[in-house]
């Protein structure tokens, strides 16, 4: 089926600005506007984002709130390179390093959360 590949997911946030910082500055997103609201574009991945302000519609039949979303990020080069990463932006490693099974086979991963608690993974593969 090469017709069909992965496109975009929605997360929801509770504050715009809070968000946008993390996402950019965490994670590299570049953050887009979009009608009242924003997506996050990082590498390949767009993070569709709920939010402040906006009326979705057509949404789950039950809507992931803020701090709901548990999402995994590729990490290029060795894990310890995304603890620095972490560390250097206070942001606190909630579990790892540990090994963890992903898209990519058997590879490291840390664990760390968004403003809103959401699980964020970054793995790694090197």
């Amino acid at each position: 089926m090469d017709a069909i590949s992965f496109d975009h997911c929605v997360i929801h946030v509770s504050d715009w600005d809070r968000s946008n910082a993390f996402y950019r500055d965490v994670l590299g997103a570049t953050v887009v506007p979009n009608g009242a609201g924003f997506v996050y574009r990082i590498g390949a991945v767009q993070l569709n984002c709920h939010g402040p302000g906006l009326q979705p519609d057509p949404k789950a039949r039950l809507p992931v709130p803020p701090g709901g979303s548990d999402l995994c990020f590729r990490w290029d080069g060795p894990i310890e390179g995304a603890v620095a990463h972490l560390v250097a932006r206070y942001v606190p490693v909630e579990l790892g390093p540990v090994p963890r099974f992903g898209r990519g086979g058997a590879g490291t991963s840390v664990y760390f959360r968004d403003p809103d608690g959401s699980l964020l993974e970054f793995i790694s593969y090197a």
